[in-house]
């Protein structure tokens, strides 16, 4: 159902869309409380100083900002790529040069997709692993949208075993091919994780994607495309370093860039908060609550 609404309107126009997606949005925020909730926590931790009125506003302005990547989709879909500077682009183009992979942390921070679209656009070669949700059409018809982009997906299905086809991967980095995988949530049947502080919280990340650099031997980098004022898009690239010089040192080494992910992904939120479009529970306990003493 979901599927047929989007597109039938999407026939008028990507401003019939907007509009659409707009009162469905606001329907969300009114009587969805738990996931409003959810990002009101999360904001809370983001700005501790913040009002209950600045953070209701800046939960209000999360959903919609995460409404309009429908629109924006459509917009891709029909050729119209939007303008777009850079902050670190470079740092693709050198590896590519040099004939070597990359691995990619992408986030629930700013637009994936259009991140993966620009990639192939740019003639790079793009692995893109993703967790499926069942039932969840207006996704289904994403991820086809993509293939037709010619980027190559690895779906892994809700419950699945083996989630990550950590071979098939490899053998894409080896090949000089870049492959992305998710940075801040654990994927179906991915088991083994490592707990970082984001936010005085502990959160829990997959480990697969600094284990698979690390014997790839491939540079890591966390990637995002961001919205700007006027439909414009700014694009952060930073590397994150994941090196171990022996197999002893390799779970400090996984632990070291998961950190530095997550300092950088609080980074960049401060930066464009209303552009978290993570709505489930994602930050843990507090630091503080997690390491006081027992009376």
């Amino acid at each position: 159902m979901k599927a047929l609404l989007y597109r039938i309107f999407s026939i008028p126009g990507v401003w019939a869309v907007s509009v659409v997606a707009w009162f469905v949005t606001t329907w969300y925020f009114l009587f969805r409380s738990a996931r409003r909730k959810e990002s009101e926590r999360f904001y809370r931790a983001l700005f501790p100083d913040g009002t209950p009125a600045q953070i209701r506003g800046r939960v209000w302005r999360q959903f919609h900002a995460f409404s309009g990547l429908f629109a924006e989709r459509l917009r891709l879909a029909r050729g119209k790529p939007p303008r777009f500077t850079s902050d670190g682009w470079e740092l693709f183009e050198q590896t590519a040069d040099a004939g070597a992979g990359g691995l990619i942390l992408m986030s629930h921070l700013g637009n994936w997709e259009l991140a993966a679209r620009l990639f192939r656009r740019k003639g790079l070669r793009l692995m893109l692993f993703l967790g499926a949700r069942q039932k969840e059409q207006i996704e289904s018809m994403q991820k086809a949208d993509l293939l037709g982009e010619g980027i190559r997906l690895v779906v892994a299905e809700e419950g699945g075993a083996g989630a990550f086809n950590g071979l098939e991967g490899l053998t894409f980095l080896k090949e000089g091919g870049f492959v992305s995988m998710p940075g801040d949530r654990i994927a179906s049947g991915t088991a083994r994780m490592v707990q970082v502080s984001f936010l005085g919280h502990e959160i829990s990340l997959p480990q697969a994607p600094y284990a698979l650099a690390l014997v790839a031997g491939v540079p890591l980098f966390v990637f995002f495309a961001l919205r700007e004022r006027g439909g414009s898009y700014h694009i952060i690239c930073r590397r994150v370093e994941v090196k171990a010089a022996s197999r002893k040192a390799r779970d400090a080494a996984i632990q070291a860039a998961a950190q530095r992910y997550a300092d950088i992904l609080a980074e960049v939120a401060r930066r464009y908060p209303e552009q978290w479009y993570c709505f489930d529970r994602f930050l843990g306990e507090r630091a503080a609550e997690r390491t006081a003493p027992e009376a």
